[in-house]
């Protein structure tokens, strides 16, 4: 569908709302008794009024008070059950906004989980973050309250008319002129509210996105001496939302204003035409006049619920679209009945893993890209093996293991996993199996103890102490106050960054994986740490096929099979000694990068 087409969807008159029926069927009894508790509030609402006309007609105009009594029990009746059944809609209606907020942010958190890593390079954590919260409020409230009060205000109005007619046909008739006025003020708002409030939600992910990046940032800024830049591009930003704010205020009080100015015209008409009833029944007089003063506030919420419900459109949109969007990579229907999905796995049909790994013609390109990265590829990669990819920064050495990650899938060609495509078998048997370390590494929120536990959650303590004795982590641990249970901080900042590495190490490797990956696993980290990592990773790597992402050529002179890539694409291929030997690119490389290393070392 084009953009053009969409707008135009969009701005349909309560399009969208048909999306979020599904999340509400699962609370339909609860929203079925808050309907029913409104209808019965507006119900009571509406005979008070007549409560006033038979006192009026009977007690004043009659002078008599034979029925008092019962009068008396009867409106007080009324009044209680008024407030029990507002109370009992209001509750159900708070029950059900909550219940509803946590099933849309359910469903978009796992949603977002099953997604490929190119939709979190498309997409900024504050756009994301902007639908999970901001978008989901807006909806909850939508399916409950916006509900409660339409039920209510449209009943109440309709029921008023209904008495109305029955009282005064002609009167009431002149009193509804106003509904055509009505309509025809929503069809010229309504699309212009909802093409700004498009571009208000917009501005406001941009601006989360700012929030995250200053504050994830702060050190950068600071270091970069960059405040200036940050704070004026925030508040560009800010201003943007501003003027986009206040030009939706003026619409929706320009339209609001004229509303209510056409709604006051039905206590207008009663006041000018009502005088002759007045002569006859007094009672009656009164009830049109609390009628038609009563009308005001469900007309004026109706105009304000046709505004929030034009810019909820907008939430409901964006929201769906993230809960539509299809991965890159996924799982067949027939992969998933037999071997389960993330979220449901089925563990008793999973094959054991050993590790053999083969390129059978790959070609590959990114799917935001336009030349292929790698071009009928072959590669066998057998049980074991260690493979050191080296090039320099940005050369895209880390294509080959995305492919047998399946973090994305071969343009043409297959990637074989124990001699069968991947494709086969489910994502999470394959990353089961799998141990990642990542140059910049990541710790959860929490202690260091749970964080290993990610790698494997039933392990013992004597399985912790051995990961961590195999990276040589044993000083961090001593290091800190409460050992294993000291508390990271967010995103592991509580600790250094060779810390943080040595421990998401020993959390690979407490998984026991078949497949381990270091992508430049001590880039980051000062030459002690990269010596406590470097001893290990021979005896870890022992037993499992092992793919080394390398930029310190040195660390990879023992690899079974080294891959040179430059410009995305694999130019050279064999052992350390067989390259040095060619004197191609791979000889340029590590002569430059040795003498860099022998100057260093002379100048300290």
């Amino acid at each position: 569908m084009s953009t053009e087409n969409k707008d135009k969807t969009a701005s349909l008159p309560f399009f969208g709302i048909g999306k979020i029926i599904p999340y509400m069927k699962k609370y339909r009894n609860m929203i079925i008794a808050m309907i029913i508790c409104g209808l019965i509030g507006s119900l009571t609402d509406i005979i008070l009024p007549l409560f006033r006309e038979y006192a009026l007609n009977h007690y004043i105009g009659d002078r008599t008070t034979d029925t008092l009594i019962v009068f008396i029990i009867l409106i007080v009746a009324t009044v209680l059950l008024s407030g029990t059944v507002n109370y009992i809609s209001c509750s159900f209606a708070f029950r059900n906004e909550v219940c509803i907020n946590k099933d849309l942010r359910n469903t978009a958190f796992n949603h977002l989980q099953t997604l490929s890593f190119s939709y979190f390079n498309q997409n900024s954590v504050g756009y994301i973050h902007a639908r999970i919260m901001s978008d989901t409020s807006r909806i909850g409230s939508l399916a409950s309250w916006t509900i409660m009060d339409f039920v209510w205000h449209t009943s109440y109005l309709v029921g008023v008319v209904a008495v109305m007619f029955i009282k005064n046909a002609k009167l009431t008739l002149m009193v509804l002129c106003i509904v055509p006025i009505i309509s025809v003020l929503f069809a010229i708002f309504q699309g212009k509210l909802v093409r700004v409030n498009r571009e208000i939600r917009e501005i406001n992910s941009t601006i989360t996105g700012d929030f995250n990046e200053g504050i994830t940032g702060a050190k950068t800024i600071k270091t970069l001496v960059v405040e200036d830049k940050i704070e004026r591009e925030f508040r560009d930003d800010t201003k943007k939302m501003k003027s986009k704010t206040v030009h939706a205020a003026r619409l929706r009080g320009l339209f609001a204003s004229t509303m209510h100015f056409a709604s006051s015209l039905a206590l207008a008409i009663v006041l000018w035409r009502g005088g002759y009833i007045a002569e006859s029944e007094i009672g009656t007089f009164s009830v049109f006049m609390s009628y038609a003063e009563g009308m005001m506030e469900p007309v004026r919420w109706l105009i304000d619920a046709i505004s929030d419900l034009i810019t909820t459109q907008v939430n409901i949109e964006r929201f769906t679209r993230l809960v539509e969007t299809e991965s890159d990579v996924k799982d067949t229907p027939d992969v998933i009945e037999k071997y389960g999905d993330s979220f449901d796995p089925k563990r008793e049909n999973w094959e054991e893993l050993r590790g053999d790994i083969e390129f059978k013609d790959v070609s590959f390109r990114y799917p935001d890209g336009d030349e292929y990265v790698l071009e009928n590829f072959n590669l066998k990669i057998p049980y074991g093996s260690n493979i050191a990819i080296v090039g320099e920064t940005g050369a895209g050495k880390s294509t080959l293991v995305n492919l047998v990650c399946r973090f994305f899938e071969p343009t043409t060609g297959q990637v074989l996993i124990d001699g069968r495509d991947a494709r086969e078998r489910s994502q999470l048997w394959l990353h089961s199996s799998i141990g990642y370390v990542l140059q910049t590494p990541h710790l959860f929120s929490g202690t260091i103890r749970e964080n290993l536990l990610y790698g494997n959650p039933n392990a013992t303590d004597a399985d912790i102490t051995r990961a961590i004795d195999l990276v040589s982590a044993n000083d961090v641990i001593a290091n800190l106050e409460k050992g294993l249970d000291s508390d990271v901080g967010e995103g592991g900042d509580l600790l250094s960054t060779g810390e943080k590495q040595l421990i998401s190490f020993a959390r690979a490797i407490l998984a026991d994986p078949k497949i381990l990956v270091l992508d430049e696993a001590t880039a980051s980290v000062d030459t002690i740490t990269e010596q406590k990592i470097q001893s290990a990773i021979d005896t870890i790597i022992r037993g499992r096929t092992s793919l080394v992402i390398a930029h310190r050529l040195s660390t990879v002179k023992n690899a079974d099979l080294i891959l040179v890539v430059k410009d995305g694409k694999i130019i050279e291929q064999g052992k350390h000694t067989d390259l040095i030997a060619e004197k191609g690119y791979y000889y340029q490389l590590y002569t430059r990068q040795y003498e860099d290393e022998a100057t260093g070392k002379a100048l300290a």
